[in-house]
């Protein structure tokens, strides 16, 4: 991959953005290639907890706008196009657009937990991709926002879905409507980041979360994950279905089994996501 990297240690993933030169902001190219690791790991029973990081000095500046072109986005390598194997509208732009969105979307689907560690700049495109993630850790000095309305557009990758499920409708098209910036203070207020620590701290703060994360049992945390998802869009009532239907794998575990021993033993439980 030319645009993004991802490693391993242990149980913890790290995607990288890998265009720091260009503060990370994204091409075509980089989508598809997000959406071809995703397609590998939304499902790999190894992670349990992935973090998306830049590198250098930014998450991510937004969309390369050298990406522009009289028609719109230039597109040299294809991804744009609808697929063959996948139409998904019958509307070729739309098609395309749900295309990249599924880029981002992965994370979400993920049976683990992702996290975005942010710093620099979450704007445009990137921002939307922090957004995707579980759980946003933002370093101090950050900018965040989203800037499509500057080039008549708007935000298309999630953005206008799963900002206002964060920070409220009215919130959301407040900063929608003005493409305002604000920064990592603010987001902590109004609910867009979890954690706000200071840029040194950064990628420590995102380590130990992490690892604290994947220490935990997996059943568990995959049937939380999507049982917190459904409540955003699901009666009470259903969401307490989901609940229930989660939960009952999580009892019949081993997992649960070896976290009662554990406590019994005073030992660190040791889970197998089984």
């Amino acid at each position: 991959m030319e645009t993004i990297v991802f490693e391993r240690a242990g149980p913890v993933g790290w995607l990288r953005l890998n265009r720091p030169e260009k503060l990370n902001a994204f091409t075509a190219l980089m989508w598809r290639e997000l959406g071809a690791l995703g397609e590998e790991l939304v499902a790999d029973a190894d992670l349990r907890a992935l973090v998306v990081i830049g590198q250098g000095r930014a998450f991510s500046s937004g969309i390369d706008t050298s990406s522009f072109g009289a028609a719109g986005i230039a597109d040299d390598d294809g991804v744009l196009a609808p697929r063959a194997d996948s139409r998904r509208h019958d509307d070729p732009v739309v098609d395309a657009i749900m295309g990249l969105q599924e880029s981002y979307t992965w994370l979400e689907r993920a049976p683990y937990a992702t996290i975005a560690a942010v710093r620099g700049y979450a704007l445009g495109a990137g921002l939307q991709l922090a957004l995707a993630c579980d759980i946003r850790v933002v370093a101090r000095g950050t900018r965040l926002g989203l800037l499509e309305h500057r080039y008549g557009i708007i935000p298309d990758l999630g953005g206008t879905q799963r900002l206002p499920r964060l920070v409220g409708r009215g919130r959301a098209k407040d900063l929608v409507f003005t493409a305002r910036q604000i920064d990592a203070e603010e987001a902590g207020r109004i609910g867009l980041a979890e954690h706000v620590v200071d840029d040194e701290e950064l990628d420590g703060a995102a380590e130990m979360l992490a690892a604290t994360i994947a220490a935990q049992p997996p059943l568990a945390i995959r049937g939380a994950k999507h049982a917190i998802d459904a409540s955003m869009s699901r009666p009470i009532d259903d969401g307490l279905r989901i609940e229930a239907e989660q939960q009952a794998p999580c009892l019949r575990s081993d997992d649960m089994k070896e976290a009662i021993a554990a406590f019994v033993d005073r030992r660190p439980p040791v889970y197998r996501g089984r």
